[in-house]
């Protein structure tokens, strides 16, 4: 598979000359330089720009995804060691093209950001960081069981029929394999974009900021370790774009960015994401570190945005399906809107270096979910409790929920 950074090459390149001031020191300096049309930099005619780290952990996350789906579908056994063992790379699990060898794995980058996790900075516990990882090691368990269990009821762990799919259900209603995917995007793929390589703590960490000012190179490579990091908070959305098929496949977080972005109310953010990216990219390079922590807050402010529509999104889909098959028919929704309120634990605000909602809020909202008998399968009561969420959320980022509600 041919990834976004080899595509780009080819493209044409827009110039926009950009003036401003460094805030290295007193001293004004002027920098005029370009913002490449599309995310392309190159050194000496060979590209600068590397995530294939990044590729890997979201492709692994893909195929955990589709084992899931897979063992629904085939009626065999979702075995939660395979799971274990694809979470931290073990075993040679995964069926895409390097990722057995490639000596990654998306265990040890669950819930480890510098600014959230770092103790040494003082950022999050060692608890917290285990308890999230303990979650998605849950999911695998439930899977299991769901997938050797009967037909999916309150409080039973089985297969609900939707449609022509099939999906595993944990007793309590949640759908083990959204619950992992959606909520990996935030604790893992989220916490690293915002909080660890878009963070000041890791850019300028040690002599980056000299070096890169020096354009003293990582060894054997094309770019500097700041520019490196960049690319790697980049490489978290797009790494596992393929637009070398028609049509054009997204992932993850770039996938739920163009969703956000076709609804009419929201219908400027995929450019502002990219030209921020783009742009702080090229500020790297020209050493204009004031535009490139202007950059860092308009990425940070518009990606939190996404799971907050998402959540409100699917947490008033699956309202609406509430009396259809015992409220099974709204699980999968439900499952997606759980997933990505946990992603708003790992958004970043900017100017605080606090997520728009605390882990302890965060909590309950998902709590009151689950606070019926059976947990979602309680649908006389979880109505109410959908609508509250909603408005909390949709309150918090300056929107409706009627807004976030019609995004498809």
């Amino acid at each position: 598979m041919k990834f976004k950074n080899l595509l780009l090459a080819a493209m044409p390149i827009l110039f926009v000359s950009i003036t401003s001031c460094s805030n290295d020191d007193d001293n004004v300096e002027t920098f005029n330089y370009t913002v490449p049309a599309t995310y392309t930099f190159e050194r000496n005619a060979v590209t600068s720009v590397d995530y294939s780290g990044q590729s890997s952990r979201l492709l692994m996350l893909d195929e955990m995804g589709k084992y899931f789906s897979t063992a629904a579908a085939n009626g065999t056994v979702a075995d939660d060691s395979v799971l274990s063992e694809m979470y931290i790379n073990t075993n040679n699990r995964f069926a895409g093209t390097g990722l057995n060898t490639s000596g990654k794995q998306l265990k040890d980058k669950t819930a480890s950001s510098k600014d959230y996790f770092s103790l040494y900075l003082g950022g999050g516990s060692t608890v917290e960081q285990v308890s999230v990882r303990d979650l998605f090691e849950a999911q695998f368990d439930n899977g299991e069981a769901a997938s050797q269990g009967p037909t999916a009821a309150a409080g039973v762990a089985g297969v609900y029929l939707d449609g022509s799919s099939k999906r595993l259900f944990a007793a309590n209603g949640l759908e083990p394999q959204q619950v992992l995917l959606k909520g990996m995007m935030g604790a893992c793929f989220l916490d690293q974009i915002c909080n660890n390589y878009l963070s000041l703590n890791k850019l300028d960490e040690g002599t980056n900021k000299t070096d890169n000012t020096a354009k003293i190179l990582v060894s054997g490579k094309s770019y500097t370790t700041m520019e490196h990091a960049w690319d790697e908070a980049y490489g978290y959305i797009y790494g596992a774009d393929n637009l070398t098929v028609t049509p054009n496949t997204f992932k993850f977080w770039s996938s739920y960015i163009n969703q956000v972005n076709a609804d009419t109310d929201f219908n400027t953010l995929k450019a502002d994401i990219d030209l921020a990216f783009r742009k702080g990219r090229a500020a790297i390079v020209a050493n204009d570190y004031a535009v490139r922590n202007a950059q860092i807050d308009v990425i940070k402010a518009k990606l939190a945005m996404v799971p907050a529509v998402r959540a409100v999104f699917y947490l008033q889909e699956g309202k609406g399906k509430l009396a259809t098959d015992n409220g099974a028919k709204a699980f999968h929704a439900l499952s997606e809107a759980y997933g990505f309120i946990m992603s708003l634990r790992y958004t970043n605000k900017p100017g605080t270096n606090s997520p728009y909602f605390s882990k302890t809020e965060v909590d309950t909202m998902l709590a009151s979910m689950l606070s019926g008998t059976n947990g979602l399968w309680a649908i006389d009561t979880l109505g109410a409790k959908l609508d509250t969420i909603s408005t909390q959320i949709a309150t918090k980022f300056g929107f409706t929920v009627a807004q976030a509600a019609t995004v498809n």
